[in-house]
C-alpha cells in the first residue's frame, strides 16, 4: 500500500489518480474544469476531498454522481472502487457536454465502470441510486429534491458542504424531512460531509 496526505492506496490505484490529475491539467487549459488558482492545490482541493466519501458509503450498488463536471467526486471515488474491487457501477450526470465528453474519455482510458448522461438532472429517468453524491452544485434544499427523484429509498445521499452547511441545513428542513449525519470533512476544517437519508417532502 501507497500514502500520500493522508490517503492509503495501491500503487496501482496512485498511478491511476495521478493519471487523472494530469487528465484534469490537460483538459483545464481548454475547458474550465476547476479554477486555475485550485489548479495547483489539485491533489488537497480536490483529490482528496472526494476520495473521503469512498469511505463513508456502502461499496456496492449504484452509484450515482450529479453535475460531475470535472469528474469530483465521481471519477475519484469510481478509481478508489476499482482498486479495492468493490461491486459498484457508477453514473456521471453531467449536462455540459465538452464536460461529459472530458468524463467519458477520463472513464475509457481509466477502464472504469461508469456511464455519463449528459443531460440535466430534473430531465434525467430516476436513476435508484444506492448512494448520490454532489459536490459544489446545489443548495441543500434543491440537492433534496434531486436525491427525491434519483435516490432509491434505502440508499444514502453524500453531500459535500463548505461552512455554511449549518444555515443550509436550517433552510431545507423548511420543505424536507430527512435523517442526517454531519461528519467532519478531512480536508476543509469548516466543511462537512453531509450523510442523509430517508428524504420526504415535508
Amino acid at each position: 500500500m501507497m500514502k500520500r496526505d493522508g490517503l492509503n492506496v495501491s500503487r496501482e490505484t496512485l498511478q491511476e489518480l495521478e493519471a487523472f490529475a494530469m487528465l484534469v491539467e490537460k483538459w483545464t487549459a481548454k475547458i474550465n474544469l476547476v479554477s486555475k488558482q485550485s489548479l495547483a492545490d489539485l491533489w488537497d482541493r480536490h483529490i482528496l476531498d472526494s476520495a473521503q466519501l469512498f469511505e463513508l458509503a456502502p461499496q456496492a450498488g449504484h452509484w450515482v454522481d450529479l453535475g460531475s463536471g470535472g469528474g469530483f467526486p465521481a471519477i475519484v471515488v469510481a478509481l478508489l472502487s476499482k482498486g479495492a474491487g468493490a461491486d459498484q457501477q457508477f453514473t456521471l450526470v453531467e449536462s455540459d457536454q465538452r464536460k461529459a465528453t472530458f468524463l467519458r474519455t477520463a472513464i475509457r482510458e481509466l477502464g472504469l465502470r461508469a456511464t455519463v448522461i449528459s443531460e440535466r438532472i430534473e430531465k434525467v429517468e430516476p436513476l435508484a441510486a444506492d448512494v448520490l453524491t454532489a459536490r459544489a452544485l446545489a443548495g441543500l434544499s434543491t440537492l433534496c429534491d434531486f436525491a427525491d427523484r434519483h435516490l432509491d429509498p434505502e440508499g444514502v445521499a453524500l453531500f459535500l458542504k463548505g461552512g455554511q452547511w449549518q444555515q443550509e441545513d436550517k433552510s431545507a428542513r423548511e420543505m424536507w424531512s430527512y435523517s442526517c449525519e454531519a461528519v467532519k470533512s478531512k480536508s476543509h476544517p469548516d466543511a462537512a460531509i453531509l450523510k442523509i437519508k430517508d428524504i420526504a417532502r415535508v
